[in-house]
């Protein structure tokens, strides 16, 4: 995806951010939090609609920072947020970690950020998350 190339302000969380971190489990999409600016959601839309995600088309901008929560489905699932309990963007901007995965180059909410997030969320899933980042970060200190 084009997000770089576009200059997207965004970070990666949720379960992909939580594999990054060494959390074992599965997911079967991409959840991001943007930088709710009006120029970076029509970035955003830019980038995905380069990527030739057709609900991307089916959006505006303004529209899309309206919502708490953005779900774009075509090949892939890409759950845009412009907000997430714990987090805010601009402090976790600044704590993001680069990964990069077969020549491409990914922001990802650091450890500690994902942690308040999904600790913030509540739900069973994240809690268990939680667990694991704790322990993974445990272990790497002994």
């Amino acid at each position: 995806m084009s997000l770089h190339r576009h200059n997207v302000r965004y970070l990666v969380i949720g379960g992909i951010a939580a594999v990054v971190h060494g959390v074992p489990r599965a997911t079967f999409d991409l959840d991001i939090l943007i930088d709710t600016t009006l120029d970076n959601a029509e970035l955003l839309l830019a980038a995905l609609r380069d990527a030739e995600l057709g609900t991307a088309f089916q959006i505006e901008a303004d529209e899309l920072l309206s919502n708490e929560i953005t779900i774009f489905q075509d090949r892939v699932r890409i759950d845009v947020q412009t907000r997430t309990p714990g987090l805010n963007f601009a402090d976790a901007w600044k704590n993001k970690e680069t990964i990069h995965y077969r020549d491409h180059a990914f922001y990802v909410v650091s450890r500690e950020d994902l942690v308040k997030a999904k600790r913030a969320s509540g739900r069973k899933v994240d809690l268990e998350d939680v667990s694991l980042l704790e322990l993974n970060q445990n272990s790497k200190q002994e």
